[in-house]
């Protein structure tokens, strides 16, 4: 059996797939990202969240884990904190190549993520061959869920004109400003928080200010990461990703306005991923 993991920031999807790419088995647990969290923290979601879910028959005869964060500084630290839980062949890469193999397999191509965070890439069919650096939350990840949460809270809070939209906002989250500044400078994992806030962007698509700032949020993003890419004429771009995914077409309509061809959209990588690391020998 092997063991395909997809793990962005929030959340970590464990798939368990026979040879001939069967599910066996799947398993959800906390996002793992190596510059969030410590080695104790990481192997304490493994080792309560994710083992004692396994049938006592299993046999993992390989691990392939695809994580946010896991940059080559830190695969070494991820795959050895792999080793002290699976005896197996582990594989560690980062999510943008798990990306590139779902919606590419062995073919060339661009692929982005729009998820929590935001990536992008030049995939040759074997590696990810040229990437323009995401940055992280603070000083990138343009397009993302983070992007659009603070987007969002900028324009409630900076601009006076959208008092209604920002009492519907205080209402519906049931939180205060004084939350929102914990929430982002003090509590574990921020960008988490700006995420978990474009549900309320999407239910509210049909006013003008936030219609605008998505499609300058995305904008953003094609400007300062998919048109660096020499390929930008050759290849359609593929999207994987929860923002991607859920506001599809307002994504299209800004790729659209910048002579952008849009491919595959896919929310997850996983099935993908399976189709991908089915029939192989490791």
């Amino acid at each position: 059996m092997k063991l395909i993991a997809d793990s962005g920031s929030t959340t970590t999807l464990w798939r368990v797939i026979k040879n001939n790419g069967e599910v066996a088995m799947e398993v959800v647990t906390k996002g793992i990202n190596p510059y969030f969290q410590t080695r104790l923290e990481i192997e304490e979601e493994i080792q309560f969240q994710l083992l004692p879910k396994f049938p006592y028959y299993f046999h993992i005869d390989s691990v392939f884990f695809y994580g946010s964060g896991c940059t080559p500084a830190k695969i070494p630290f991820i795959k050895n904190i792999l080793e002290g839980c699976f005896i197996k062949h582990i594989e560690v890469s980062s999510d943008l190549l798990a990306a590139a193999r779902a919606v590419c397999g062995h073919n060339k191509g661009l692929v982005a993520i729009l998820g929590t965070g935001s990536n992008s890439c030049y995939y040759n069919g074997d590696i990810v061959e040229d990437n323009v650096s995401p940055l992280g939350f603070i000083l990138g990840d343009e397009g993302s869920g983070a992007a659009l949460g603070k987007a969002l809270i900028s324009l409630l809070f900076k601009q006076r004109q959208y008092t209604s939209l920002k009492k519907a906002f205080l209402d519906e989250m049931n939180f205060s400003e004084h939350h929102i500044i914990e929430y982002v400078y003090k509590a574990p994992f921020p960008n988490r928080f700006l995420a978990s806030l474009s549900p309320f962007i999407l239910n509210h698509m049909d006013h003008p200010a936030i219609y605008q700032m998505v499609l300058d949020v995305f904008q953003s993003f094609i400007d300062l990461n998919l048109k660096q890419y020499a390929q930008i004429d050759e290849y359609p771009i593929h999207f994987v990703g929860s923002i991607a995914y859920h506001f599809r077409d307002y994504l299209e309509e800004a790729l659209r306005a910048s002579g952008v061809k849009m491919g595959t959209i896919v929310k997850d990588p996983m099935e993908g991923l399976t189709a991908f690391h089915s029939n192989q020998s490791l």
